[in-house]
């Protein structure tokens, strides 16, 4: 492929709002990766007001502002009549309005393109974001369009108890554009693939694939940046992720307030995460408090590889998962993982991990006692684990 079309709607919206999340982590490796100087790249964002066309100086601002360069600031006419509740993204999508190459409303969105991008341009879309029927038909209309999805998971159709039930309906959506129009799908991992290539199935078509696994990026430890006055003394763990339903926080919960009522040592649990969407019951307890347990967000990349330094294991009790870049991450650090049984854990870290059933708090708890008064704590042999050059090989490779 000689011109490339990254769509940046998602990481455009995700600045601002505090720690990035795992898909935010893969749309930023993304960006990174084609802002080198062989790659011939533009960038779609789409807003309200209709899609931009972003080059290299675009795409290079949206990587400084991710990497926790300060917001611009100001907002536009535009931005102050379709941003009024996010005043952040607002100032971001008048910044890149300025210096875009072409904008247009939606409506004319294949004329643009179409007059803007070379033949035989390769569109990819990493983020699950702008996948509509709409978009990709305009953009497939193009000579030599090819396009390329990495669906991270199917979560919402497999599991639709684990997430807001009005995420369900657009998602489905999307994953029907995603069977009608792409020419690659983009799986993490084979047991993901599959999950994803059967919900395509029955929306009619499945697209070629290709598994690409994610890259994990291994970040120094940085303790200056971990919250002033955190006790970190005494044997803790760590849960990483946001809190909602689907990561389980409530099975730890549970477990503490049984190691609590003990009355012997009581381990710290950090959780590391911003709140998502969670049910009120896990959200109450976390607000009243609960003897040994506190709540991080906001950290950044280099605390939390502080943290793990010195945690006695990873807690990962989640009910499902297109990849686990967490678990993946503490591999790659030596540090153990407590995890549900779950296929892609089996298939990415084999017996690396500690895997216990989701709902059995008997067995979480006398697995983390074990880890606390040592007799199941040690650091492990760092795993070998995929990297970002690894899977673009994979990816351009299909692609071509």
């Amino acid at each position: 492929m000689d011109s490339w079309l990254l769509d940046v709607t998602r990481i455009a919206s995700r600045l601002g709002r505090g720690a990035l999340t795992g898909i935010d982590r893969v749309e930023l490796a993304y960006l990174r990766y084609f802002l080198h100087p062989h790659f011939r790249i533009s960038g779609l964002l789409r807003t309200p007001a209709g899609i931009m066309l972003l080059d290299r100086r675009g795409l290079a601002d949206l990587n400084r502002w991710a990497a926790g360069d300060p917001l611009p600031q100001g907002r536009d006419l535009l931005a102050r009549m379709t941003r009024r509740k996010s005043p952040a993204l607002g100032a971001v999508e008048a910044h890149l309005r300025r210096g875009a190459v072409a904008r247009a409303p939606m409506l004319l969105s294949h004329r643009l393109l179409a007059t803007r991008l070379p033949a035989g341009t390769c569109y990819l879309n990493t983020g699950h974001a702008n996948l509509s029927g709409r978009m990709l038909a305009a953009l497939k209309s193009l000579p030599g369009m090819k396009i390329g999805v990495l669906v991270h998971d199917t979560i919402p159709l497999d599991h639709p108890v684990l997430v807001r039930a009005d995420g369900i309906g657009p998602f489905r959506q999307r994953l029907q554009a995603v069977a009608d129009q792409a020419d690659l799908v983009i799986h993490a991992a084979k047991a993901t693939r599959a999950q994803t290539e059967a919900q395509l199935h029955r929306l009619g078509r499945v697209p070629p694939g290709v598994v690409a696994p994610l890259g994990i990026d291994q970040t120094a430890p940085d303790r200056a940046a971990l919250p002033r006055g955190l006790d970190l003394t005494g044997p803790y763990f760590i849960a990483l992720g946001t809190i909602e339903p689907r990561k389980n926080h409530g099975l730890l919960l549970d477990v503490w307030d049984r190691l609590a009522a003990t009355g012997g040592p009581l381990p710290k649990l950090l959780i590391l995460g911003n709140r998502g969407w969670a049910d009120a019951d896990t959200l109450a307890r976390l607000d009243r408090g609960q003897p040994g347990v506190q709540v991080l967000s906001g950290l950044s990349d280099g605390a939390v590889a502080a943290l793990m330094q010195d945690a006695r294991a990873l807690l990962f009790p989640t009910l499902a998962e297109g990849y686990g870049l967490p678990a993946l991450e503490a591999a790659a650090l030596g540090l153990p993982v407590i995890a549900t049984d779950l296929p892609v854990f089996r298939e990415m870290l084999t017996d690396y991990p500690v895997y216990l059933a989701s709902r059995d708090i008997y067995s979480w708890q006398e697995t983390v006692m074990a880890f606390t008064q040592g007799s199941g704590f040690g650091r492990k042999n760092r795993r070998t684990v995929p990297t970002w050059p690894d899977h673009f090989g994979i990816v351009l490779q299909a692609l071509r």
